[in-house]
């Protein structure tokens, strides 16, 4: 039998899902995650899951892992000492970038500006020029770019970055620079622009393929420790990583453009829930993803992810592709405070973290935390994890005790406002991903997952009015089946500046089958067949005159039987949605980009047995919790016992293994087909 395992690892859990590819029974497993070194908690997870199975690491076929070790590189400035070759009179680029500054009026005046990746001493100009077609103006002097490497291998970089202008239509001068360098400093890795980014706008391909070099060692270090690790424990399966647009690259791949890894670990809470919308006949979908430390949210609309051109990562926003997911720092780990100066209740975006977590995980926290008020109320039980993890309800009614004191209110009253507060911040990012681009979010389910999201779904479902509020099967580990179904991806780009005029069909249709070809062979490469193989096109349109262009999916045949006319009906149907007007201008393309995607894992959500829609053989024990200010009687469930077609009225709470999900009072959740929980007003 062959075995899929999927493998998230979070702020504050690592989770793993192994899959039995034949008959699609699953095993799930969390364990504490180690922030010192990933690999630890990873090795730890596989063991126990495997052993749960009952089998040996050795059977796992498919190792696919979702990371935030190149997030974590960026946000914390540990990533290498970038060295930067560009073209004589560029030395400035990433200095200058944009010449924008956040914020309102007069922001300039304290907005500290951030230190470029690359710094100016480490950047070093070299002769040589290319046009904007690609031609040779004046060739590169092998004297000068020696003389420029020299200095910046005593200057002490770790990695090398070579950006040189109009590169992206014509690469020869910058793998002249690379074949010198490899000469100078053959230890360290080098990232050229014209094969990370080929496309126009040189601070964006300048800054991403930056970001590309200081993050590639990092990646590299742990990619390669973690293989050899899961090598040791007899896992010899291929091993591949999420990919920021929700596919999947290869390891080795991973550490040569690991700047594709910049949202890996979000990327997998949407595709898994891809997979439930699938199965549970939802196509329009909002993904609130709670962990220990932050929330993730993305939306979903007819079973397609809302992908974007950019990733922002602090202050930095490099051009790789990712699935458009918003973040804040709301989590179960997320602390509660009242600063002296205002005397308000403020939430995060402070996280206790794994170590040492919240009070009431008895690990030495001793700041309230969201997991402290929710056990205060009620909404949490003694016991986590199948009873293995026990709560300290006594420590957490210590802990938000001080809240109430700072503000003068009862234990409830504060525990509530510290839920309130955090619901409030996930409905802020919500709409950021919904009404703030031209969606209803009424015509949204949301789906709660993560260890934390179907404590808060239905609370925050009914500040969207997007129903049903959905509680996924399993979904503390939904990550990791978003990381195990997933499919592999890949996809190039080239910059294609004309106007819609000016251009024949045939020539974009010619480019786009040339740039097919090259994204199925990487793929058949991984020995994936090539008639499994699916290609996907995006083309970049924006009125001509503006800075910004909007991506547009299509494919080969709905190109060639609606024309270019097609494409510019459907941009000007997508700049109206987005900004509620068009323009009277000219169309302009900008850039073409193929992507390549393997098989999808055809694999079925199996189906849980019918019940009467009585929950009554699933109930645990009565129970109580404070809602609506007010201590109400309440049911606790075991989701292992429900049936399908169960109507579980609030207020109630639901356990398993990696959740636990509140139905409030005035509500009313039903178990469908496959286990899926659909919360909806009583």
């Amino acid at each position: 039998m062959a075995y899929r395992l999927g493998v998230d690892v979070g702020g504050t859990f690592t989770d793993l899902l192994l899959l039995d590819e034949g008959s699609g029974a699953f095993w799930r497993h969390k364990t504490l995650s180690t922030p010192h070194d990933s690999s630890e908690g990873i090795l730890t997870g596989v063991e126990a899951v495997c052993a749960a199975a009952g089998i040996a690491p050795s059977a796992v076929r498919t190792f696919l892992h979702g990371t935030t070790v190149a997030t974590n590189a960026m946000l914390e400035g540990k990533g290498a000492r970038v060295g930067l070759v560009t073209t004589e009179g560029y030395r400035q680029i990433l200095q200058i970038a944009r010449s924008y500054v956040p914020g309102g009026l007069a922001g300039w005046i304290v907005w500290p500006k951030p230190e470029p990746l690359a710094a100016l001493e480490d950047t070093v100009e070299v002769k040589g020029r290319m046009d904007a077609q690609g031609n040779e103006v004046r060739p590169v002097n092998d004297a000068d770019i020696r003389a420029g490497l020299e200095a910046l291998k005593a200057q002490g970089v770790t990695a090398l970055t070579v950006s040189l202008i109009n590169a992206y239509l014509n690469g020869a001068h910058e793998r002249r620079v690379a074949e010198i360098a490899r000469e100078v400093m053959p230890d360290i890795p080098i990232s050229l622009s014209h094969e990370v980014l080929p496309e126009m706008q040189e601070y964006e391909r300048t800054l991403t393929t930056v970001a590309n070099a200081a993050v590639r060692p990092v990646v590299g270090r742990y990619v390669h420790n973690l293989r050899g690790r899961l090598r040791d424990a007899g896992v010899a399966g291929t091993l591949s990583l999420l990919r920021s647009d929700g596919g999947l690259m290869s390891s080795e791949k991973a550490e040569e453009h690991p700047v594709s890894l910049l949202m890996s670990g979000p990327a997998g809470g949407v595709t898994g829930a891809l997979w439930v919308g699938r199965h549970a006949g939802l196509n329009n979908i909002l993904t609130l993803d709670v962990g220990g430390t932050s929330t993730d949210v993305a939306l979903i609309e007819n079973l397609e992810p809302r992908r974007v051109r950019t990733t922002e990562v602090g202050h930095l926003s490099v051009r790789a592709s990712s699935l458009d997911v918003k973040t804040v720092g709301a989590g179960g780990g997320s602390i509660a405070y009242v600063p002296e100066l205002t005397g308000a209740l403020r939430v995060g975006p402070q996280s206790a973290g794994a170590a040492p977590g919240p009070v009431a995980y008895g690990r030495g926290g001793t700041l309230p935390t969201v997991t402290d008020a929710n056990v205060v109320l009620g909404y949490l039980p003694e016991a986590l994890l199948g009873g293995t993890f026990k709560l300290d309800r006594d420590g957490a009614r210590t802990a938000v005790q001080t809240i109430a004191d700072a503000l003068g209110i009862g234990l409830f009253e504060a525990a509530r406002g510290i839920i309130d507060i955090v619901n409030e911040n996930m409905f802020g990012a919500l709409r950021m991903i919904s009404v703030q681009q031209g969606y209803d979010p009424r015509d949204f389910a949301l789906m709660g997952f993560g260890g934390a999201g179907p404590l808060h779904v239905n609370a925050v479902a009914r500040l969207m009015g997007s129903w049903p509020a959905v509680a996924p099967v399993s979904p503390g580990v939904l990550c990791a089946l978003g990381d195990a179904t997933t499919r592999m991806r890949t996809e190039t780009a080239r910059s294609f500046s004309r106007r819609f005029a000016d251009t024949r069909e045939a020539e974009v249709l010619a480019l786009l089958d040339e740039m097919a070809a090259q994204t199925r062979a990487e793929l058949t490469a991984e020995g994936i067949d090539n008639t499994a193989i699916t290609s996907l096109f995006e083309i970049d349109v924006r009125y001509e005159g503006q800075a910004f262009e909007v991506p547009l999916a299509i494919d080969a045949d709905t190109l060639r039987r609606d024309g270019l006319a097609g494409i510019t009906r459907r941009f000007d149907e997508e700049h109206r949605r987005l900004f509620t007007f068009n323009m009277d201008t000219a169309h302009e393309l900008v850039n073409l980009r193929a992507v390549a995607m393997g098989p999808p894992l055809a694999l079925p959500a199996p189906e849980i047995p019918e019940g009467d829609g009585d929950p009554s053989g699933a109930k645990l024990r009565d129970h109580e919790l404070w809602m609506d200010g007010r201590t109400q009687p309440a049911v606790i469930y075991d989701r292992a016992r429900l049936r399908a077609g169960d109507g579980i009225p609030g207020p109630a709470i639901i356990v398993e293994m990696d959740s636990t999900t509140l139905i409030e009072s005035g509500h009313i959740g039903r178990v469908d087909h496959v286990g899926n929980i659909l919360i909806n007003p009583a």
